[in-house]
């Protein structure tokens, strides 16, 4: 009698994991919305590049703050507020041109001027990630021209100037040398006490 019960529980037990298992295995087999399945070769080479520092993958186009202007108005303003400093995906840390603080920013604030250390960075993630309901559909001179806005509000280039594949990686960032190494040195380096 107790090997029956022992037996029929554990049996009792074994049932709802099997079931459980059986399941899970369907569903992954099932694939709901379109996960898992390969991506192609051309998914695969539209994101198979990046912008590095010196710029050399930089693609022929070209653009001034005054056109940056024009497309911040119509394509971001929506998610980031009319002059950077707002809207639902909040602020840029961007100043105006009637703002007494307008830039450069302080390195310890969150601003373009701080957060990269290279002007190629911001031409590629806008290039990528903007705007967000369609990722990648700016044209280069679109690109080059909201990174000309960008950075004529932050104080780090004049209204006058034209950003393209030569003269972006020439623009020497406020934080360039502002960033700790990614690794610590090892072993620390020993420090006399202070009442030597």
């Amino acid at each position: 009698m107790a090997q029956c019960t022992m037996r029929c529980s554990l049996n009792l037990l074994l049932v709802p994991v099997m079931i459980l298992a059986a399941s899970v295995t369907g569903r992954a087999q099932s694939r709901p919305y379109g996960l898992g399945t390969a991506l192609s070769q051309e998914e695969i080479q539209g994101f198979d590049f990046m912008i590095g520092p010196a710029g050399k993958e930089l693609p022929p186009g070209s653009g001034t703050p005054k056109e940056g202007a024009a497309i911040f108005a119509k394509q971001c303003a929506g998610c980031h507020g009319p002059n950077g400093r707002g809207g639902s995906a909040g602020k840029l840390a961007m100043g105006t041109p009637d703002d007494p603080k307008r830039g450069p920013f302080k390195d310890t604030e969150r601003s373009v001027t701080s957060y990269y250390a290279y002007p190629t960075i911001a031409w590629d993630y806008i290039n990528r990630a903007m705007p967000p309901t369609k990722p990648g559909s700016l044209t280069p001179s679109e690109v080059y021209s909201l990174v000309a806005f960008l950075f004529y509000q932050n104080g780090i280039i004049q209204e006058s100037d034209t950003l393209d594949a030569n003269s972006l990686p020439k623009i020497e960032m406020p934080n360039r040398n502002g960033f700790l190494p990614a690794v610590p040195v090892w072993p620390p380096v020993p420090r006399k006490p202070s009442w030597y």
